[in-house]
């Protein structure tokens, strides 16, 4: 199982099919959105528009409610009616709720405290494929009001949260995907943190709002500057054992990977 989408991921409400193509055309994939997105009273209607309005299921993902929600059976029934089989997991909390969803490539929205205390086990659970954070409902399943200081950084538990998430999915072998910019028209704010999530082995970045999406590719997208440093770096690491100085820089073998992850993100902008 890989997970070969991205960086771009957009969610769009289930519930309004007239924004699907849109959605389509302007992101990597689309997460179409059986959970929060959608009110109590419009789930039976988004469920019928996920059936009635495909997607292509390769870049196509669909969010459907948390296991003790009351609603996961019947977006499972709707799913089956579908050629989808690439689910996000609202509110996942154990390897046994993912467990849930055999048949189906998941990725695991760890979102509440019980989901970051889990996340290891839940990374590594059979048919996951990559791991989200949420940071908002995880610092209200906390009693908290915000993520973030009025500055725009995370605060501290929202920080550990989006750590472990990571290194869990990298103990896992599994895709990370960074949580949503919630400041719509702060591009720049947005821009620093996809460059950070990239920079420390994000996947890919999911996000609300189509104006969102170019600023998260242009992010991930390494710029030509690094990708001739890497190149040239590795051209000169040929034939060399061990250490050695280029450009000023010691280089071994973990800044030689770093390098070779710089021109694979190349080869998939």
């Amino acid at each position: 199982m890989t997970f070969e989408l991205g960086p771009a991921l957009l969610f769009c409400p289930a519930d309004r099919a007239d924004r699907y193509a849109k959605a389509v055309d302007r992101a990597d994939a689309v997460i179409l959105d059986l959970e929060d997105a959608v009110a109590s009273v419009d789930k039976a209607a988004a469920r019928e528009a996920l059936v009635a309005h495909p997607l292509d299921p390769a870049s196509t993902i669909v969010r459907v409610n948390a296991v003790d929600s009351g609603h996961l059976s019947e977006d499972l029934a709707a799913l089956a009616r579908t050629d989808y089989r690439l689910v996000m997991l609202a509110k996942a909390e154990s390897a046994e709720q993912v467990a849930v969803l055999t048949g189906f490539e998941v990725i695991a929205l760890c979102e509440t405290a019980a989901g970051i205390v889990n996340v290891a086990s839940i990374a590594a659970a059979p048919g996951v494929i990559a791991v989200m954070w949420g940071a908002e409902d995880l610092v209200a399943s906390l009693g908290g009001t915000s993520s973030r200081y009025d500055d725009g950084r995370y605060r501290a538990v929202a920080s550990h949260a989006r750590s472990s998430m990571l290194l869990a999915a990298g103990a896992a072998g599994r895709a990370a995907i960074d949580s949503v910019y919630v400041d719509i028209p702060d591009l720049s704010g947005l821009a620093v943190e996809a460059r950070d999530a990239r920079g420390s082995g994000f996947t890919a970045t999911a996000c609300i709002h189509p104006s969102q999406v170019s600023v998260i590719r242009d992010s991930y997208r390494p710029t030509s500057e690094e990708v001739a440093l890497a190149t040239a770096m590795l051209a000169a690491a040929e034939g060399r054992h061990g250490v050695f100085r280029f450009d000023g820089r010691m280089v071994d073998e973990p800044v030689l990977r770093h390098a070779r992850a710089t021109l694979t993100r190349a080869t998939r902008s």
